[in-house]
C-alpha cells in the first residue's frame, strides 16, 4: 500500500513521565500518523463507505486513550497509539511521531518514531 493518510499536529495532554511532577501534572504530547492504505476506491467512487479509514472516528478513539491514560515513556504511548490504528482493517501499516515539547533542557522537544505493521498470522 503506497497511499498515505496522515493526522498531524494532533496536541494533546496527558500524563507522562518519571519525576514527581511528571506524574502530578499533564504533560503536552504532540502526535503525527501516517496511516498506510489503499485509497484506490474512494478516490474512484468519493464515497465515504469506500475510504480506508474513517480517520474523525480513529483521532477520537487516540484523543481518548491518550487523555485517559498514564505513560512513563513516549515510546509506550507511541506503541498504544500504532496499536490503535492498525485495529482498523484499512490500515496496513502506521508510522507514529510522539513528541514532548519542553522535555530537554535546551532543545525543543524529544520524540520517537516508530513504524509499525500488521502482523500475519
Amino acid at each position: 500500500m503506497s497511499d498515505e493518510i496522515r493526522i498531524e499536529d494532533l496536541l494533546l495532554r496527558t500524563f507522562i513521565g518519571i519525576n514527581g511532577e511528571e506524574r502530578r501534572d499533564r504533560q503536552d504530547v504532540l502526535i503525527n500518523l501516517v496511516l498506510f492504505v489503499d485509497t484506490r476506491a474512494a478516490g474512484s467512487t468519493d464515497d465515504i463507505t469506500d475510504a480506508p479509514v474513517n480517520y474523525r472516528t480513529l483521532t477520537k478513539r487516540i484523543i481518548d486513550r491518550v487523555e485517559e491514560s498514564r505513560f512513563h515513556l513516549i515510546e509506550r504511548l507511541a506503541e498504544e497509539i500504532a496499536s490503535l490504528c492498525l485495529e482498523e482493517p484499512g490500515v496496513g501499516r502506521v508510522r507514529v511521531s510522539v513528541a514532548k515539547p519542553g522535555a530537554l533542557r535546551f532543545a525543543r522537544s524529544i520524540s520517537v518514531v516508530i513504524e509499525r505493521g500488521r502482523r500475519n498470522g
